[in-house]
């Protein structure tokens, strides 16, 4: 009996100390399997969405610059304006074009004096312009780039039959405003080639003469600086007057010379005929 027991009392404390044993062991793997588990999904999940977020940050700049085309696109840029004018120049349509132009336009054009004022001087000037170009002289404009506050400036030439015509090279600024939905230029700046080329050496001596006449008269050139428009129109009076003068003066001799070569040359078939009848006689 005691043997037995103890045999049978033995039995259920192994049986207890292996359950107390193997089963946290057990416990434990399965935990441990289970974190491993969670934790490598986690790990690609993650992955995953590094991955998706590296993918957007790359899409996020081109879906954006095309957003900003697409309603740049929309919107009258004053580039879009330059070139839609220059092209009424070239496919001569002054109506279309005069919806370019402000009701206070304002041309500075190089070779003019004074500047155009007012919507109507402006489209007269365009409308000389187109009629002068005749059918196959267009603007070739190029270069065109936007600056600060609504302007755009172009470079351009003037070709016959998709030639350069020389010395028809020029620039132009146009200061934009808006009028409702759409943008018109308000005023424009244009510098056109000079004919005339004296060469660099020769232009940089004009240009000492007259800043040295500056320095040495101050007041006069501060006078002549603030108006000269003024002074050029007087000087085309007195240039009008003078070429006018001489023009006359000169005429009038070329005429007297004309009327003597006349009547010499008369003189001369008279004597001629005079002296052919005299031998046939």
């Amino acid at each position: 009996m005691t043997t037995a027991t103890n045999f049978s009392g033995s039995v259920p404390r192994g049986r207890v100390c292996l359950e107390a044993i193997t089963r946290p062991r057990i416990v434990s793997l399965a935990t441990k399997t289970t974190c491993n588990f969670g934790q490598n999904k986690l790990e690609k999940l993650q992955h995953n969405i590094r991955a998706e977020t590296k993918a957007k940050s790359k899409l996020n700049p081109a879906m954006a610059s095309r957003k900003s085309i697409g309603s740049d696109s929309n919107q009258v840029s004053p580039s879009s304006t330059l070139k839609e004018f220059y092209q009424c120049i070239n496919d001569k349509k002054l109506k279309q074009l005069g919806d370019y132009v402000s009701a206070n336009c304002s041309i500075e054009e190089s070779t003019f004096p004074t500047p155009i004022q007012g919507k109507q001087e402006a489209l007269r000037f365009f409308e000389q312009l187109i009629s002068s170009m005749g059918e196959n002289v267009k603007f070739r404009v190029k270069d065109v780039c936007e600056g600060d506050g609504r302007i755009a400036a172009a470079n351009w030439h003037l070709e016959w039959k998709d030639t350069e015509i020389p010395f028809t090279r020029g620039c132009s600024f146009f200061h934009c405003s808006k009028e409702g939905e759409k943008l018109v230029i308000k005023k424009a700046q244009i510098f056109i080639e000079s004919t005339l080329k004296p060469g660099g050496g020769l232009v940089l001596t004009l240009f000492k003469i007259v800043t040295t006449i500056f320095d040495e008269f101050p007041k006069t050139t501060e006078w002549f600086l603030k108006s000269p428009h003024v002074i050029l129109k007087w000087l085309l009076k007195i240039n009008t007057m003078l070429v006018e003068t001489y023009m006359n003066t000169v005429l009038k001799g070329y005429l007297q010379l004309w009327n003597f070569t006349t009547w010499l040359l008369s003189y001369a078939f008279f004597i001629l005929s005079t002296i052919r009848r005299f031998f046939i006689n």
